[in-house]
């Protein structure tokens, strides 16, 4: 589905990736990990478009998304969900989610309703202002969000960060949920024990080159304290 190609990025003059390569596969979930600083966000905003390679290539489903604007990839199915999360903190949440099936041609109704059915606590907060959320409804709110184009792939940028533990929980069980109902997902994540529970294979990223990567259940986990944890 993706392909991501020996590529180097740099933000100026200063090179952030050093020929990273990955693969994400149909109807997987491929998790990306790394410290703080080492590439993880940029990669992602690589595959997005809001930062272009200086060398290498990026495929999506066959086409070459260098050739293709932000906009055009989240129309050919990339759906990204930031760590900032993003909201219309004036509009109430259920607006939040009818202006992005407006603004797409993906999404509809039944989108927006199987997105609002995966997290049942926006139903009773519909009528709230997305700027009065608490982070872990926000994160809800934002994945929902990005449900309601139906994307093909998901990017999830650290979905758990700073949000509580109980909401962490719902939202594991969402991404577990849309795994097995065959979405495709690109998961950024720094707490380990949810990407062990959620990953197939996985990719680590240091100093902006891969140095590990394979099926997470070949992964030694003390190794890789060493190479995630700060």
């Amino acid at each position: 589905m993706l392909s991501v190609q020996n590529i180097d990025v740099a933000y100026g003059p200063t090179q952030i990736l050093f020929g990273v390569s990955m693969e994400v596969s149909n109807n997987e979930l491929f998790c990306i990990m790394g410290r703080n600083g080492v590439g993880k966000t940029t990669l992602l905003n690589a595959i997005m478009g809001v930062l272009r390679p200086t060398s290498g290539q990026i495929l999506f489903e066959g086409r070459d998304l260098g050739k293709m604007h932000p906009y055009e990839r989240v129309k050919a199915g990339l759906a990204y969900v930031p760590q900032t999360r993003g909201s219309f903190p004036q509009l109430t949440v259920l607006e939040s989610l009818k202006v992005v099936v407006d603004a797409s041609d993906r999404g509809d109704k039944a989108a927006l309703d199987e997105a609002v059915d995966l997290f049942p606590r926006l139903k009773k907060l519909f009528g709230r202002k997305a700027g009065f959320l608490s982070g872990g409804e926000a994160a809800q709110l934002a994945i929902a969000r990005a449900l309601v184009t139906k994307p093909s792939l998901l990017i999830l940028d650290e979905p758990t960060e700073g949000i509580q533990p109980s909401i962490i929980m719902e939202i594991e069980d969402a991404i577990a949920n849309l795994t097995r109902s065959g979405m495709s997902i690109l998961l950024v994540e720094q707490y380990m024990e949810f990407a062990l529970r959620l990953a197939g294979r996985y990719l680590i990223l240091d100093a902006g080159e891969v140095v590990s990567a394979g099926k997470m259940g070949d992964l030694d986990e003390a190794e890789m304290r060493k190479l995630v944890l700060i």
